[in-house]
């Protein structure tokens, strides 16, 4: 495998993946293939990857959608690839965090151009990880992604595993609203379906937990008529 790098190939056409990922491998680079936007995403939360290369039209979860949750967790080179040539599409797919978009049908010439451009940047360019991913926050909230630990004061607290995938969720992106909608496709890992109580019930739980008033939230705020946002004060 070429410099280790392992390619997750989102496409829904078994014919186009085939080609792209028999080209990929001769090119000496590993490729793991999803045909769905759902699995796509339970591929990439369950394996390592140093690039997604991304059909916007799936079934069960689109290309938009994965390539949002994808930037919650990752900043990994990302390319989409539609035969939608409007510029609309572009223009939200690069807002959502893609690192390019490639439109359909394109030649495996400039495809692999486009990675390896894509990859090299993001080496010359990635940042060095903080040796230590504990937080500590106002009101003696530790969180400690690490070792998946939850502190008040010195004590601990239990959370289970939705519950611990919401606060890490919502703390790691401090002051950006989600909607219920998203938390559930992120946390819940697969397209929302009906009403989103599933989502209330487990915030309800964790602030129990953290005895968080929702009327007075030291850590979890809810934003009115959509979902909820961190608020808590990072501690130097």
């Amino acid at each position: 495998m070429r410099d280790n790098v392992n390619i997750l190939l989102v496409e829904d056409d078994p014919e186009i993946a085939r080609i792209l990922m028999d080209h990929l491998r001769r090119e000496g680079y590993g490729v793991t293939w999803a045909s769905s936007g759902l699995e796509s995403w339970e591929d990439f939360r369950e394996g390592t990857y140093q690039m997604v290369l991304l059909d916007l039209m799936l079934p069960e979860m689109d290309g938009f959608t994965v390539c949002k949750n994808i930037r919650l967790i990752s900043d990994i080179p990302l390319l989409m690839m539609s035969a939608r040539i409007e510029e609309e599409s572009k223009v939200r797919g690069l807002g959502l965090g893609a690192d390019d978009y490639i439109t359909k049908p394109f030649s495996l010439a400039e495809l692999t151009a486009r990675v390896k451009s894509h990859l090299s940047r993001y080496r010359r360019y990635q940042g060095v990880k903080p040796e230590s991913t504990h937080h500590q926050y106002n009101d003696e909230l530790s969180i400690d992604p690490f070792n998946q630990q939850v502190q008040i004061r010195g004590e601990d607290v239990v959370l289970t595993g939705k519950e611990w995938a919401l606060l890490t969720l919502l703390s790691s992106h401090p002051g950006r609203a989600f909607t219920k909608a998203e938390l559930y496709e992120h946390v819940w890992n697969q397209p929302v379906a009906g009403s989103s109580g599933t989502v209330t019930v487990h915030v309800k739980s964790l602030r129990a937990k953290l005895g968080d008033e929702p009327h007075q939230p030291r850590w979890i705020q809810t934003v009115w008529g959509s979902g909820y946002r961190f608020i808590g004060e990072v501690l130097e």
